[in-house]
């Protein structure tokens, strides 16, 4: 560094103060990438009051979720059971991460439940049960599962405005 100094002392003073500036700044550190919570916490969220648990159960396909980067594929899920007594075997990318989940999936409230210690609200679903938006009051990930094959551009887009207005950051949302 001392050599570079001394270098630049023989040009003009301002253009060596403003490499020296440049240099420094480009051996800072990058800024980290957005990692959850993917919402804000002073944001209010909302579960969706009408919806019924017995129609949640068959077989779903991730459609999109929460990710700075998208570090795993979309996955799926199986919930079974019953409305008052849900399981769920699943593989998910959770905020870019593969996530295996297995067990029940009690109710805690109107499309509130609890999956593996985590609170996950239906704050969306379309009116045949077709697509599901389920969110997180941490916002710690967030996601869209599907069912009948790839997921419609209107339906995208309305689960898309659903997160905004539950206070996520829909920068953030991955499309599969």
């Amino acid at each position: 560094m001392h050599q570079l100094t001394r270098r630049l002392s023989r040009i003009n003073p301002r253009l060596a103060t403003g490499l020296l500036c440049l240099a420094l700044v480009a051996c800072a550190p990058k800024p980290a990438p957005q990692t959850a919570p993917f919402r804000a916490a002073s944001a209010p969220i909302w579960s969706n009051a009408q919806f019924d648990p017995g129609r949640m159960v068959g077989q779903w396909r991730q459609s999109a979720a929460f990710a700075a980067t998208v570090g795993c594929s979309a996955g799926g899920a199986d919930i079974g059971g019953r409305a008052g007594a849900l399981t769920i075997n699943a593989r998910l990318c959770l905020s870019g991460q593969d996530v295996r989940l297995s067990g029940p999936m009690p109710g805690t409230g109107p499309g509130r439940f609890r999956v593996e210690g985590q609170e996950w609200w239906v704050i969306w679903v379309d009116t045949d049960y077709r697509t599901l938006a389920i969110g997180t009051p941490s916002g710690a990930f967030g996601f869209i599962l599907n069912r009948g094959g790839a997921l419609p551009p209107d339906r995208l887009r309305a689960a898309r405005e659903i997160f905004d207005f539950n206070g996520y950051d829909t920068r953030f949302l991955q499309a599969f």
